[in-house]
Parts: structure tokens; C-alpha cells; sequence
């Protein structure tokens, strides 16, 4: 029997971080960097006006007292995307749009609010100071700057400042497509007639959703029956765009052995028992060079199977840092026998906070794997090999699910 130590590190050496990319920024959205992106320009590029109003030169606001207002000649109108050169004479000012580039010889903005909003000759009824209401050319960013590090995540945020920066290409490590093949005669679609002992497929959807959630892109097939031909016919047309297969199902000792017959002449894929509980036998190698997992038909063992191992493979494809959930100990609700030399994982529920301390409360009777516990927790309890009773108040580490 393998340990959960021993098929983790057979999945992940048989999948390294995929080879950088340089990509369009929408199709960047949720990879990795795979460089240092320096600014090339400050960030604004010019001196602009932080809202509209009257670009002014503060000396001559000077004798702007309450109830004495000082009038200046209005002698220019600048637009946001402005690029004429102006320059502001003694004694005047220029209407102004927020984000428009500021004249020479202007120093602070004064908001309409403060003025009677003429249009040739404007009243100021307030003083401000010098760079009062100005962006100042390289506030935000300067010219050189690391602005975001290799190893970086990209969402909507970064894309923003890449794209205020002039950056229409970036390389990154490309998400990893994922094909989702679920096995077996009795599995039936969601939304359709269901017969006396067909069951829906639960795996198939959750797993797709797992896979985006960890970062790579979901492809997910329909269930596929017991049946050699089906299945490898199946697997050979997905490996045209599949940079990892996941199957579940088709794994029964007893009467079908599905997945290995097919996977045998196809590629170098190992199956074992592994102590792990829930869980039954797995499946790792690779088809044609890409990676393949095999995981339970039972859809809490394929989940927990999937957090423990295809997870940490899919971000290191993906070039992520930190592969596994983020974990913090908490004391348990409730005792109970855990299996022989085997590391269970055992769905709780997580309350409690930094100061007072977590307390994990299990969502089923551990060693069962129902799906409403599954869908109740937010968290998973681990408990070592070599705990044979848990008893209320032990401390045990607890992955986040929802972190």
C-alpha cells in the first residue's frame, strides 16, 4: 500500500510548470507571470487635473479672502487627451477636466465648487495650495519600477495597471486544460429522467468547478459507460486538448476494471492502493505524455482525492508558489476511531477566530462520506497515520476550503 506522501510525489513529478507563454491581457486573466514586469513610463505620464475646474498658479490667488473672491480671465478650455501645449499666463486660468494634462505655468485646480463657474472671466471664492487637485507626473508608478514581481497572479486588478502602463502582451505560465472524464453504465446527465439505480454525475460537475477554482480550465465530458471501446475512443479524442486528464470512476475491483484495460496499451499509468480515508485505489502516469489521474467514482473520495493530490499538480503546472490550501489547527467538537495506519480526512466545520482559536466540528459521522456533509463543511481535518482515536478537545490541522 502507498502512502499519501508517496502518491503525492508521484503526481507531482510527472507534471512540471508549463513552459512560459506570451499572451494578449484577456487571455492572461488567472495565470502566472513569468517575468518581472518593470514600468517603461511614469504613471501619469504628465502632471493631470485630479477633478475639474480652474487650473490655476497659486500666487495669483493670493488675495482670495472670505467674502473677497478674486476674478481671473478664463482664457483656454482643456479636454481630458489634451495635447497641445498650453501655457497659463499671470492672471488667467483654464476650465480643466479631471484627468486632462496640466498647463504650464499652473500649479493647483480649484473645483467648480468654488468658483461661480465662469466661462470667461470666473470669480474664485476659495484660496488652495500649491498641487491641490494634481496627479503629479510618476505619483502612481515611476518610470523602472518593478511594479509587479514573477509569480504574480493575474486578475482584473493587475490588468488594470498593465494596461495603464502601455502592456498589450505579458508572459505567463498558461492555465492548464483539463479534461473531466466521468465512468460508469449507471451514471446519468443532471436535468434528465433518472431510472431505478442510475445516479446523477456529481463528479463530473464538481471536479469542473475544482479545476477552475484551482486555477486551471475546465473541460468536461459527458459520462462515458463501462465499456473499453467507449472510454478509449474518449481518451484519445480529448487528448488533442487536454494537458491533464482526470477520470473517476470505472476503478472496480470486482467486475470492471475499466480504466486500467483501456489505459494499459495506451500509456505508462500506475495504479495502488493508498492509505488514505475515504478512498479506494488511484491512478497516475501519463497517455502520450500527458499526465493522467484516476480517481473513485464515490464523489466525496474523488473530492478529497482531488484537494490531496491533482490540486497542488494543476497549480504547479500553472507556476504557482504555494501548492497546497492554506491549513491552521483547531480543536475538535467530537471524538472518534480512525482507521489503522491510514491518514483520514474528515469534512468539519471551522468557527471560530485568530484571538479565541478555531474549533472544528465534523459535518458526518467520520469514516461515512456523504454528500451533504461535504457541501456543509468548510474544511477538511487530517489525522495522522498513526492516530488510532481522536478524542473531543485534540488539536488537528484543518485545510481551508474556502480560503
Amino acid at each position: 500500500m502507498r502512502s499519501v506522501a508517496e502518491h503525492l510525489a508521484a503526481c507531482l513529478d510527472i507534471a512540471q510548470a508549463a513552459a512560459p507563454l506570451d499572451v494578449v491581457l484577456l487571455d492572461a486573466v488567472g495565470c502566472v507571470l513569468a517575468e518581472d514586469v518593470v514600468a517603461q513610463l511614469d504613471l501619469p505620464a504628465v502632471d493631470m487635473a485630479g477633478l475639474d475646474g480652474y487650473a490655476v498658479a497659486v500666487d495669483d490667488l493670493a488675495g482670495v479672502f472670505p467674502g473677497r473672491p478674486v476674478r481671473l480671465d478664463v482664457v483656454d478650455d482643456v479636454r481630458a487627451g489634451d495635447v497641445r501645449p498650453i501655457h497659463l499666463v499671470r492672471g488667467s486660468a483654464v476650465i480643466i477636466d479631471s484627468g486632462a494634462p496640466m498647463p504650464q505655468g499652473a500649479d493647483a485646480v480649484v473645483p467648480w465648487t468654488a468658483t461661480d463657474r465662469g466661462t470667461s472671466r470666473v470669480e474664485v471664492r476659495a484660496r488652495v495650495e500649491s498641487g491641490a487637485n494634481v496627479r503629479r507626473r510618476g505619483e502612481d508608478v515611476t518610470a523602472g519600477t518593478t511594479v509587479l514581481p514573477k509569480g504574480s497572479r493575474i486578475s482584473a486588478r493587475q490588468i488594470a495597471l498593465l494596461a495603464g502602463l502601455g502592456r498589450h502582451r505579458v508572459n505567463v505560465h498558461p492555465a492548464p486544460r483539463v479534461v473531466i472524464i466521468s465512468i460508469g453504465n449507471e451514471l446519468v446527465e443532471p436535468g434528465r429522467p433518472r431510472e431505478t439505480g442510475q445516479v446523477f454525475d456529481a463528479n463530473g460537475h464538481a471536479l469542473a468547478c475544482a479545476v477552475t477554482d484551482a486555477g486551471g480550465r475546465a473541460f468536461r465530458v459527458a459520462a462515458v459507460p463501462d465499456e473499453l471501446g467507449a472510454l478509449r475512443e474518449t481518451i484519445e479524442d480529448q487528448l488533442v486538448r487536454a494537458d491533464v486528464l482526470i477520470t473517476t470512476g470505472g476503478l472496480s475491483v470486482g467486475q470492471g476494471d475499466t480504466v486500467k484495460d483501456v489505459l494499459a496499451p495506451l500509456g505508462s499509468v500506475r495504479f495502488d492502493a493508498v492509505a488514505m480515508s475515504p478512498g479506494r485505489q488511484l491512478g497516475v502516469g501519463t497517455v502520450e505524455g500527458t499526465p493522467i489521474f484516476c480517481l473513485p467514482g464515490d464523489p466525496v473520495s474523488a473530492q478529497i482525492a482531488f484537494e490531496t493530490f491533482v490540486r497542488p499538480v494543476l497549480r504547479q503546472i500553472a507556476g504557482w508558489s504555494a501548492l497546497h490550501r492554506s491549513s491552521l489547527p483547531a480543536t475538535v467538537s467530537a471524538g472518534w476511531r480512525s482507521p489503522a495506519g491510514k491518514r483520514e480526512f474528515v469534512p468539519v466545520h471551522l468557527t471560530g477566530s485568530p484571538t479565541r482559536g478555531y474549533r472544528a466540528s465534523p459535518v458526518a459521522a467520520p469514516g461515512t462520506t456523504p454528500l451533504l456533509g461535504l457541501a456543509r463543511a468548510n474544511a477538511i481535518a487530517v489525522v495522522p497515520e498513526d492516530t488510532r482515536t481522536v478524542v473531543a478537545g485534540d488539536r488537528l490541522h484543518c485545510l481551508l476550503l474556502d480560503a
